[in-house]
This record gives C-alpha cells, structure tokens and sequence, in this order.
C-alpha cells in the first residue's frame, strides 16, 4: 500500500528534494505551501502523515498543529514538526500535539525513520539505504576503474620516457604535499590529482629521438617539446572527469611566475594556483633525479635552487610553503627510493 504524506512548507526547493527522494521508495507525497492548501488537501484525501514546517506564511506550523489535533477527523494524523535554526523546538512541537520534531537541515532517511506508521516506514528506509549504499559501491568501483586507467597512462609514459620513471608518481605526491599547505579545498577537485599524475602525457607525442636526446635541443627541437603541454590538453580535453583544476595544471605546469614560460606566457597569479604549486614539485624532482644528460643534484642544491627562483620562476607563496613542508617532501623521496631499492 503506498503511504500518503503530506509536506506542508512554503520552500518549493524542499518539497521538489523531498518529493523525488521519497517516490523512489513508493511514498506518495503530497504538497501544500501554507495551512489553507493543506486543510483543502486533507479534506481531500487523508494523508497518513503530516509534516509541518513551523514558519508557514500565515498561521504558522505550531498553530496549524494545535488546529488539526483539535479536530475529530485530524487528530489521530501523525504529525512532524519542521524547524530550521529560528522559530521551533522540541518542547513547542509537544505543546501543539506533534508527535515528532525534525530540525533543519535534515536527511529523507530521517524523515523516513520517525514518521507512523514505523515498522512500514523503517522498511523503506532500509531499501532506500540499501540502494544508496548499492550506489556508492557502483561509484566506488567507477572511482577506481578512473584511476587505474590514469595509473597505466603514466607507466605508459614513463615506460616511452625512461628518463623520468617514477617521476609521475613522486612528483604527484610532493604535490599533493604542497597543495595540502596552500589550499586544501583544491584536493577535493578529483581533477587536480590526476593532473599532477598525467601531467607530462603529451609527451607520448614526442618523438623519442627529442624526448631521450642525451646532449641540448636546437631551437626547433625545444619548440616541439615545448608543445607537450598543449597535446596534453587536448588528449584529455574529453574526459569528463579531468574537466577542472587538473586539466589546468596539463596545459600550465611550465608557465613561471615572471611571465616567460610556456605554452600562453601568463605569468603570477593569471597562471592557475595548481600550476603554480605543481611546477615547484615537477623542479624539485627533476633536479633531484637522475636524466640522460645529467645526474641528480643533491636536495641542498635543488632547495638553493628552488629558493633563489622565487618570484622569478616560481610562486614566492608556493616557494614559502615548500619551507615548510620540506621535511615531510622528504620522508616522500626516501619512501620512494626504499621502493626502488
């Protein structure tokens, strides 16, 4: 039997949520914005349940409550008595008859749980969890179908250009350090890990006689690097997940902070703050790590290094904060070389 409920609450915005929640589990519900609505709609179908907002335009939700368990015909009708963080409380809601008080804002899954008749309500809130708890699971595996793929584009990379293996992984992670530091609402973007993670993939686009070249690159060699970061973008352009603060970080992690990096020369804050904090990772693991035409500088020098290029090459804050987390950067480069050995 489908349970009828009337939502008595003049936010459209709830009643839509509530409504399109609740006819998943075959609850039926009926609307109204204020208590003359709801009284014709009662006289119309009795509801098994009512929910009252307590400020209701006119009499208010407390009133229309003490009216309903006044009447004959209303009285038995369970009643719930919504309150946001002004107007209602516990205490009021018993006083005019509610048989439940819910405050603002709150989950259908609650609504569910203390509404009469119980055992059938708690039932389909039961269904409900176990469907939402069947969604997170099915977005739980998407999540890590998502990164897998990510994984193998790097090694991918990685297996092309032998000369930076591990980097993806290592400079990832010194990241996501950074970012922890500076702006920790920029890792709730998923995007943004995954561009730390592929942020050199265009690279797969370079041929290996460029990308492996032991000695310099002439100009036209350097130019045609240079355009990684661009093949980059538009390689990953599609994907709908990587549409963010990491498919920045793809097209701007060699921009510098004075203006002269590349691919759009925009320099200080124009360049994206995951870029920005990217490019003093990608620089301290890449002069900490052995290339074809070099070998690894030492973490003193690379630290001198990444300090004189502030404001210069990299964001002074980005730089600052590199200071400070420079112990726990390194606990992550000594945690990776244990791996390799």
């Amino acid at each position: 039997m489908t349970l009828r409920l009337l939502l008595v609450d003049d936010d459209p915005g709830l009643r839509a949520l509530l409504r399109a929640t609740l006819d998943a589990v075959d609850v039926e519900v009926e609307e109204a914005e204020d208590a003359p609505a709801a009284f014709a709609a009662i006289q119309q179908t009795r509801p098994d349940a009512i929910v009252l907002d307590v400020n209701l335009p006119g009499m208010d939700g407390l009133a229309f409550s003490r009216q309903l368990k006044r009447d004959r015909a209303t009285k038995e009708i369970p009643i719930v008595i919504l309150s946001g963080s002004e107007g209602g409380t516990p205490d009021a809601a018993v006083e005019a008859g509610a048989e439940s008080f819910l405050r603002k804002p709150f989950s259908p899954l609650e609504l569910l749980a203390i509404v009469e008749p119980q055992e059938q309500l708690l039932l389909y809130a039961r269904d409900l969890r176990h469907l939402l708890e069947i969604e997170r699971g099915q977005r739980h595996l998407l999540e890590n179908a998502y990164h897998e793929t990510i994984a193998a584009l790097a090694t991918a990379l990685e297996t092309k250009d032998t000369g930076t293996r591990a980097h993806s992984q290592r400079v990832q992670r010194y990241a996501l350090e950074l970012t922890k530091a500076i702006d920790p609402e920029l890792i709730d973007d998923p995007s943004t890990e995954y561009g730390f993670l592929l942020h050199d993939v265009g690279k797969i686009g370079i041929p290996d006689g460029i990308l492996l070249k032991p000695g310099p690159l002439t100009g036209a060699e350097r130019r045609r690097m240079e355009t990684h970061t661009v093949l980059g973008e538009q390689m990953l352009g599609g994907v709908a997940f990587f549409k963010g603060e990491g498919l920045r970080v793809v097209r701007s992690h060699h921009e510098r902070w004075d203006g002269s990096g590349y691919p759009d020369r925009i320099g200080g804050t124009e360049i994206p703050l995951g870029a920005r904090i990217f490019a003093v990772a990608d620089a301290l693991d890449a002069m900490t790590s052995d290339r074809p035409y070099r070998k690894a500088m030492s973490w003193a020098a690379a630290r001198r290094e990444i300090l004189g290029e502030s404001t210069r090459q990299f964001d002074p804050d980005v730089v600052e904060s590199f200071v400070l987390r420079e112990r726990s950067l390194r606990a992550i480069r000594r945690e990776f070389t244990a791996v390799a050995a």
